[in-house]
Formats: structure tokens, sequence, C-alpha cells
């Protein structure tokens, strides 16, 4: 196949000007749009907590445990490291994130609240029949959701492909794909993982939400997934272990995944199912069940008080 340079050499040019282009339309109004102080982004990651509570609380069904346990890394993603802007949710040149474990979407739609796509007031519509906040996200029907999911394995693939485009198209966006620890028990995340390591797919970064539990119990009673990051690393990728619930250790290794060059990255972030809520942690029994009344209410008093701490 004969290319021709030039014309390659041109694309380049333009997309590079396109980006500075679409960042300094994202720097007017004086919005910020990234927050570098770790005890701010603590307090929102708090309120998104408080988020997942109230939606599945008023909905009486939803994933709590998953949801509360990946709320800093949503965070650190949304308020930090990536490149979006809420008045314009599909700008070519954002920056995209596939939520895989799409079962959680009450941490989704949260942050989206905090990050201004949406309302606060629509949360209230959560898994009913008459919203567009469905159990799991549709890209279709919510300003700031890129890709729907839900059947779990395939976010990875999805989101190969969106990293792809943007190499093919020099458009230098970056992808980031958030998975279930108990998810990965899926094949086709490897499939898609050798996939990443082929087009050395360094504009891609996925996250593993690794607090031990899942549906039917501990992981490693269910499915042992035994030296988890040696696994990433024969499938090719640059493997970074942190404290998920420790918002500089998360914005550390975002920032180093940004550098890696050749490869893509996986953070396996350790976290704990339920964090925030003292009954809720370490409980595979809130991975899918809403609180009572007097659950709830103990919750939300609990998460306030983490506020005030914060």
């Amino acid at each position: 196949m004969i290319i021709n340079k030039d014309a390659s050499k041109s694309k380049k040019i333009v997309a590079k000007a396109k980006e500075k282009r679409y960042n300094k339309v994202h720097k007017k109004g004086g919005i910020i749009l990234k927050i570098e102080n770790p005890e701010e982004l603590k307090k929102i990651a708090n309120k998104i907590r408080i988020h997942i509570i109230d939606q599945v609380y008023e909905a009486q069904s939803g994933h709590p445990g998953g949801s509360l346990s990946c709320a800093d890394i949503m965070t650190v993603l949304y308020f930090n490291q990536m490149n979006i802007h809420e008045k314009e949710p599909e700008a070519p040149l954002r920056d995209r994130f596939v939520l895989s474990k799409g079962h959680c979407s009450p941490a989704l739609y949260g942050t989206l609240v905090e990050r201004g796509f949406l309302e606060e007031e629509q949360l209230k519509t959560f898994r009913k029949i008459d919203g567009n906040l469905q159990g799991h996200p549709d890209k279709n029907k919510v300003p700031g959701v890129d890709m729907t999911t839900g059947s779990l394995g395939q976010g990875l693939s999805v989101a190969n492909g969106m990293a792809l485009n943007s190499k093919l198209e020099h458009d230098g966006y970056r992808v980031y794909c958030l998975l279930g620890d108990g998810e990965i028990e899926e094949g086709q995340v490897w499939e898609a993982a050798m996939t990443a390591h082929k087009y050395k797919l360094d504009n891609l970064c996925a996250i593993v939400d690794y607090n031990h539990l899942q549906i039917d119990g501990d992981i490693e009673t269910v499915k042992a997934l035994d030296n988890l990051e040696g696994k990433w690393k024969s499938f090719g990728f640059h493997v970074l272990t942190v404290d998920g619930h420790d918002i500089q250790s998360l914005i550390d290794a975002f920032t180093t995944a940004k550098l890696t060059k050749e490869k893509p990255t996986v953070i396996i972030a350790k976290t704990v199912k339920g964090k925030g809520v003292s009954f809720m942690e370490n409980k595979a029994g809130w991975h899918g069940k809403a609180p009572n009344k007097e659950e709830y209410e103990k919750a939300i008093k609990e998460l306030k008080g983490g506020m005030e701490k914060c």
C-alpha cells in the first residue's frame, strides 16, 4: 500500500489545529474543567455517592455496591483528566468514556449531574418506565453517555474501536473504559485485550474496579483471577496498580498512562464495594439491592458526615 506522506502530514496539522480550537472553546466562560486539589475532588466523589444512594432508593432497584466503589475513579476522570464539555456532549474531538460495567449507571448519572450534563432533578427518573435514565446507560437518550452498555464483557471491544478511529483520523482524543473485576471473567475482554495490544492503542486506558466481589460472592471463589497484573502484562498492557480511593494516586496513574507510548494501559484500582456506607462495604449482598427507608437515611447521614470531613 502506497501512502501519500504529504497528505498524511497535512491531515495531522489539521487535526492539531482542530484540537487547539476545541481546547480554546472549552476554556471560555470561566468554567473549571480541571480540578487539581484532591480535597475538592473528594467532595465531588462524595456528592456522587449521595446521588447513587438517592437514585437506587427512589427507584427501589439498582446496583449500589459497584457504583459506590467506582465514584473516586469517575471523579478523577471527569473533573481532572478528560477533555470534555457539558455544552458540547458530542464534540468530535472530546475524550470518550465507556462504562463497560453498565449496571453501575447510578455512578455515571451522578457524575454527569455534577459535571453539568444532567439536571439533578432528572435523577428521580432513574429506572422509571417513562424516563431516559435506564438501569443501563443509553447513548441515544442521555447526553454525555458515549456508549450504550449493559451486556458485560463488550465495553473494551467498543473502546478499542473508538481508540483506533482516533488514531486513523489523527483526532488525538483518548478513550477510557471502566471494567468490573467480575466482568473480566468474560472471554471477550481478553480477545479485546489482544486487539488493543496488536494495534498499539496507547490512547486507550482500561480501568478495572477491583473490589473483589460480584453478584454471587467473592471473586476468588466464583472464578479466581490469579495474578491479575501478570495476566494484563502477558497481553501486552502497561499495568499500574493503585488504591482506587486515593485521589492523588489515581491522578498520577492516569497521567502516567498518557505518557505511555506504543502500548495500551490498564489501571487496576483496588477498591471497596459499597465504599462510603459502612453497612454496605465489602458486602456482596449490596451488589444489586435497594436500601429501605431506615437504611437509606443511615447511608445519607454517613455520606453527609463524610462531606463535612473533606
